[in-house]
């Protein structure tokens, strides 16, 4: 049943104040209003802290870190804080994404464990990456996403009310309790990238199916920019992290192969490329995230 439940709202943030004051703009008007607002501020050095403190029409519970524990902490924490408050379902949130009013309301009305709500940029354009299609079999498949929502819909019209997704951004992504209950908390050692991805392919493991639903409207307020340094310290977290997805998650020797057949390449093409400090970086990705091939104790689900 969907109609008696509770649901938290976690949004994690980062010097981003402004971006903020709209996002909790688009949870104060929701139709359906949350029963918990957790903020985990992650030590941010702007204005954040005036913005929560103005925010009396919100059920807040603010936690400030005593670092950057990156996103992947910070989701941890709050979901972590969600499950220690009893909550039937907890609604990931970023800072930089606005709900249109109905989006809560559209996502507890469907009666399913693993949704996401469906963004799209300032003029309306669809832009939800999520994939349909990702593909950890395939061992000649670079990168594992094959294709996603708004790879395969011209727009939200096209789209059916639900679409089966394979991964997720922690922007718009919901879950029951009894998924962490099955399944763990998000596992703060990825700092940033792919935490998210981890997380779902983790529920798929366990069984559960992840609905994009149509209806449910999330405003990214800025541009994607999925192009990295590669050579600097996020390039560091792409690599390592998404060769930690495969030596998890890959369905067969040659995909958890993979990560070391990229770091060979990488190496060996790095004259022609982003040179020594690429090379470096996926060395240590590498060296890393062999450490990382089991889910970490922080992550395991709560005893």
């Amino acid at each position: 049943m969907t109609g008696h439940e509770t649901v938290a709202v976690v949004v994690v943030t980062f010097n981003r104040a402004d971006l903020l004051v709209g996002m909790l703009d688009g949870l104060a008007a929701q139709t359906r209003r949350p029963d918990a607002v957790i903020v985990i501020d992650n030590l941010s050095t702007d204005h954040t802290r005036e913005v929560l403190d103005a925010r009396t029409d919100l059920p807040l519970h603010v936690t400030t870190t005593e670092t950057n524990l990156g996103g992947a902490g910070g989701f941890h924490r709050g979901v972590r804080a969600a499950w220690d408050g009893g909550y039937d379902r907890v609604w990931l949130m970023d800072d930089d994404v606005v709900p249109d009013p109905g989006c809560l309301e559209a996502l507890m009305a469907v009666d399913e464990d693993c949704l996401i709500a469906v963004r799209e940029d300032l003029s309306g354009a669809l832009v939800e990456k999520a994939a349909v299609d990702f593909d950890l079999r395939n061992p000649l498949a670079i990168k594992p996403k094959r294709a996603s929502v708004d790879s395969t819909y011209a727009d939200r019209a096209s789209m059916p009310e639900r679409v089966e997704v394979h991964n997720v951004a922690f922007e718009g992504f919901m879950c029951r309790r009894r998924v962490i209950e099955e399944i763990g908390f998000p596992d703060p050692s990825f700092f940033i990238f792919y935490d998210d991805a981890d997380y779902a392919i983790r529920a798929r493991e366990a069984g559960h199916r992840i609905w994009a639903v149509r209806d449910a409207v999330l405003v990214r307020q800025l541009d994607f920019n999925q192009q990295h340094d590669l050579a600097g310290w996020k390039g560091y977290y792409m690599y390592r992290n998404l060769f930690v997805v495969h030596l998890r998650h890959g369905e067969n020797a040659l995909v958890r192969l993979k990560p070391w057949l990229i770091t060979l390449a990488v190496v060996l093409l790095s004259p022609v490329r982003g040179g020594r400090a690429e090379a470096r970086n996926v060395i240590r990705a590498m060296a890393s995230a062999r450490g990382m091939r089991r889910l970490t104790d922080p992550a395991l689900p709560p005893r």
